[in-house]
């Protein structure tokens, strides 16, 4: 089974923005807005009309007032960890839908450039019998994913052959909106159930 589509997802930019107004992001304060679509091809990749996991079925879009772009995603785990409560034995985390403003450019892991979760907590649903929430500090990070599987405990992961292109261009505009303070600055990231 491939994991990743053999095409980048579509949707124009007043689609997207459509999907996104009901969050209601102040473009003026946030002008580059990093979009994550769960599910996007459930119905045409892996198990009809699931959300699976360990394949790139996601869409993940950067969005300015310059460009929408779409990149292949994951905006899952790579697999299933069942567990139990908040300490050492969690389960795997699926970031909530919902509108994030936590993202700051800073190196994942300490190896390279991607959007990190720096800026405050976020609110995920752990495998556990019965699924539970969790909200918390957990790094769920924008970062690149591999060839072979999307490299997620939770984090929200870009194709590997798509990653320069989605780091590049976030940066780009980044530098445009904000000069010599575009690392300090939230990128916001929306995440949508498809």
């Amino acid at each position: 089974m491939p994991i990743v589509p053999p095409e980048k997802p579509r949707l124009s930019s007043s689609e997207l923005r459509a999907r996104i107004a009901a969050f209601a992001v102040d473009r003026d304060q946030y002008p580059l807005v990093v979009v994550g679509i769960r599910g996007y091809y459930k119905n045409s990749m892996g198990a009809p009309g699931v959300n699976d996991r360990g394949i790139y079925d996601d869409a993940i879009f950067i969005d300015t007032v310059q460009a929408t772009v779409a990149y292949n995603g994951n905006t899952d785990p790579s697999r299933f960890r069942l567990g139990k409560g908040t300490g050492s034995a969690k389960g795997m985390a699926s970031l909530n839908p919902g509108a994030w403003f936590v993202h700051k450019f800073d190196l994942h892991n300490g190896k390279y450039l991607a959007l990190c979760q720096r800026a405050g907590v976020v609110t995920v649903t752990r495998d556990g019998t019965p699924p539970y929430q969790d909200t918390g500090m957990f790094g769920i990070n924008i970062h690149r994913g591999s060839l072979n599987a999307t490299s997620s405990l939770g984090c929200q992961t870009i194709h590997p052959s798509q990653w320069e292109s989605f780091i590049g261009l976030a940066v780009d505009q980044a530098k445009r909106y904000f000069g010599s303070v575009w690392k300090s600055r939230v990128v916001p990231y929306i995440l949508l159930e498809n």
